[in-house]
């Protein structure tokens, strides 16, 4: 049985509505919404002027914009608490930057003042404000989103939340991608005390003979999370923790999960990374999560493996594999050959931009994506972003990797420098997540790594 999944964003989706349909899903839009507040005769008289003076948006054409001008920035004035308690609009190139410091902060965001902006706020009366400010700093491309930010969560647009899951430690609980699968898919962001380190996908499978878990967790309390909602769809007891590598989010929760008797399994490199670094990536979460890193220690995985581990629960044939050389230290795997399932892990990205670190070796991973391309799986989960299938990841992990390697190549080769590399072509990639933090370390450490190749 094959699950119903969004390939790309829910923003992709949206875009390739037909006409009518996104007409249809437009009727709920109320302008002026009913959130907002009365304004003054003057206060108003001031908001007109301004809004004659500013190019505006409907909803139809943000969406527009969006679709042919994927670089677009997308920017809510509102303020951050505000942004948690309703969300935000989920558009490829996002900024929350408060309208009290938008002068402040706006040049280091988007330095690029040809760079096309639109601004919006919950009820259009500070956007039209922060949209003429943006254009006295001299931006030349700027427009104001006039239905504002409830127009939009009503007309079922994509948003995204701080938070999806506000009574769990988990950013968002878990969704069953074929039965007996499940993933909390967690925020394609860096990990923050508000997301309490969910940033990347929880998983586990409920078998007949005992239930399998991928990646422990950030820390004690979210692993602990995870379990109680584990124990809501079984009483099938955890018996295997699979670690993906050796990132905190994937193996701090683990001296949760050894409290409970259950068997960490990791690969014998991410076993010796754990043992240089694991102690440092206990006191970095520390001081990121401060309370919610309650009773978190460093331990180590009971069980190792080389290449491959098959294990069977039940009726479930499941095989812990790694395949070679990608993302991090012994990358590893969960394949479902009879489901056609992979639980890939950090092999594999679509949502956000993937990270390069200084020791990823992009040659090999390029390399090891044939085999892994080779199993076959029409559903992959990813080690963030939804499940979603094989040409998916290919075109945002694979291609990626070849694109970058080889516009990074033609510097080498002219002779440039370490700044040439940072300005490498990258803009078909700049929707993911992430894109802004990752895309110039990305290419300054392919540039490092190529220069000796």
């Amino acid at each position: 049985m094959k699950p119903s999944y969004f390939p790309f964003s829910l923003l992709c989706a949206a875009l390739l509505l037909p006409a009518a349909a996104q007409a249809q899903n437009l009727t709920a839009i109320v302008n002026p919404p009913p959130e907002a507040p009365s304004l003054t005769q003057a206060a108003q008289g001031v908001l007109d002027a301004v809004n004659k003076r500013v190019p505006q948006l409907d909803t139809q054409g943000l969406l527009a914009q969006l679709k042919a001008q994927p670089t677009t920035v997308v920017i809510d004035v509102r303020s951050p608490a505000e942004l948690n308690l309703s969300g935000y609009i989920d558009a490829p190139l996002f900024f929350n930057i408060d309208r009290g410091f938008l002068e402040y902060q706006i040049e280091a965001r988007v330095p690029d003042k040809a760079t096309p902006i639109v601004v919006y706020c919950g009820v259009n009366q500070r956007s039209p404000l922060a949209a003429e400010t943006l254009m006295k700093l001299g931006y030349k491309n700027v427009k104001n989103y006039r239905d504002g930010f409830f127009n939009w969560k009503r007309a079922g647009l994509p948003i995204q939340q701080f938070d999806k899951a506000p009574t769990s430690f988990l950013y968002d609980l878990p969704q069953e991608i074929i039965p007996g699968v499940w993933s909390a898919i967690g925020a394609t962001a860096p990990g923050t005390y508000v997301n309490a380190g969910h940033n990347n996908n929880l998983s586990f499978v409920i078998t007949d003979d005992g239930v399998l878990v991928v990646n422990a967790g950030d820390n004690y309390l979210l692993a602990q999370s995870l379990h109680e909602e584990i124990k809501k769809r079984t009483k099938q007891p955890v018996k295997y923790v699979v670690l993906e590598n050796s990132q905190g989010h994937a193996m701090l929760g683990a001296n949760y999960w050894k409290e409970q008797g259950v068997t960490i399994i990791a690969h014998r490199d991410t076993a010796k990374q754990m043992e240089k670094t694991g102690y440092d990536v206990l006191a970095g979460m520390r001081n990121r999560a401060r309370d919610k890193a309650f009773k978190t220690e460093f331990v180590m995985p009971d069980k190792l493996y080389d290449d491959k581990l098959e294990l069977k629960m039940g009726s479930w044939n499941l095989q812990i594999l790694h395949l070679g050389p990608s993302h991090s230290h012994g990358d590893t795997m969960v394949w479902l050959p009879e489901k056609k399932l992979v639980i890939a892990g950090d092999t594999a990205f679509h949502i956000r931009m993937l990270p390069i670190f200084e020791d990823t070796d992009t040659a090999k991973w390029v390399e090891t994506w044939d085999t892994f391309e080779a199993l076959g799986a029409d559903i992959v989960i990813p080690g963030h972003g939804g499940p979603t299938d094989m040409a998916t990841v290919r075109k945002w992990t694979h291609d990626y990797l070849v694109h970058l390697r080889a516009k990074v190549a033609e510097v080498v080769k002219a002779g440039g420098s370490l700044d040439d590399a940072y300005k490498v072509d990258q803009s078909a990639y700049m929707h993911l997540h992430t894109a802004d933090e990752l895309a110039r370390s990305n290419a300054g450490r392919v540039f490092r790594a190529m220069e000796f190749e």
